[in-house]
């Protein structure tokens, strides 16, 4: 990671899993923010010869008090995506369709 630390408004949305998979819930990442990430994901793919799994690029992120490591996914409809796991948005009080922010580091 260059520790470069961006943030943006965005909001919470649910993808349903099917009748096995549950629901999970992500929060959209677009415009400069999400340029960023796709730059760094093709310097990530110049340095080390492969693409990283799904195309992902890891990223430290925060909302309110909340810190956590996962990782940012590509979306060919929706620019980039990151999981908001459960204890998050219980600790942070997110709620699906209302916005908040939300500070990236990668």
């Amino acid at each position: 990671m260059n520790d470069e630390v961006y943030s943006l408004a965005t909001t919470l949305w649910r993808w349903a899993g099917g009748a096995n998979g549950g629901d999970w819930f992500f929060a959209t990442i677009a415009g400069p923010v999400g340029e960023a990430l796709s730059g760094t994901a093709v310097m990530h793919r110049l340095e080390s010869g492969r693409r990283s799994g799904w195309g992902a690029v890891k990223v430290v992120a925060k909302v309110g008090q909340t810190e956590w490591r996962t990782s940012a996914f590509p979306s060919k409809a929706l620019g980039w995506m990151v999981p908001i796991k459960s204890a998050v948005r219980k600790a942070e009080g997110l709620v699906e369709g209302e916005p908040f922010t939300l500070w990236l580091i990668f």
